[in-house]
């Protein structure tokens, strides 16, 4: 299967995978992280849609393994979801492993190929995850924010 599809197939089942994790779930917190996490999947399934059209000149045929692989295995079960997240109440450490071991297969394809036009391309794909990832620790710090705070001594003791 092409390099390229295989990618844009996984984010896509990703995304799907993260709406049903949003309507499986009765915490309104996880709820719109899913929904977040989905929105991201989805803009990246269309950034690798880009890519895609513009490797067509470059070269057709980015075949690297059978269909079987491309498959998106994701951590967290939404048939058992409180389970899934006894010891990872906000699914961070969940998602960033699934990024993780995206960007380990295709670090792990670009160091085993010889054939450097396919090394370019799952390298690109590679660098594409490591953004995207920044993109979950980036909505990760968004849903943690308003739990964190600084409050300064000079402001805690106001007479009014």
């Amino acid at each position: 299967m092409n390099i390229v599809e295989c990618a844009i197939k996984m984010e896509e089942e990703a995304r799907i995978h993260y709406e049903k994790l949003a309507e499986t779930t009765s915490d309104e917190e996880l709820k719109r992280l899913f929904k977040l996490l989905a929105a991201s999947e989805q803009e990246h399934h269309a950034a690798l849609i880009k890519l895609k059209e513009g490797l067509a000149a470059e070269k057709d045929d980015f075949s690297v393994f059978s269909e079987g692989v491309c498959v998106f295995r994701p951590l967290i079960d939404t048939t058992n979801l409180r389970k899934e997240l006894e010891n990872d109440s906000d699914a961070y450490l969940h998602v960033v492993k699934e990024e993780e071991e995206s960007i380990s297969l295709y670090d792990k394809l670009a160091e085993e190929t010889t054939d450097e036009a396919v090394r370019r391309v799952v390298t690109r794909l590679a660098e594409e995850e490591r953004r995207h990832l920044k993109v979950i620790e980036n909505i990760y710090s968004f849903m943690e924010a308003p739990k964190t705070y600084l409050e300064w001594g000079e402001f805690g003791h106001r007479e009014l």
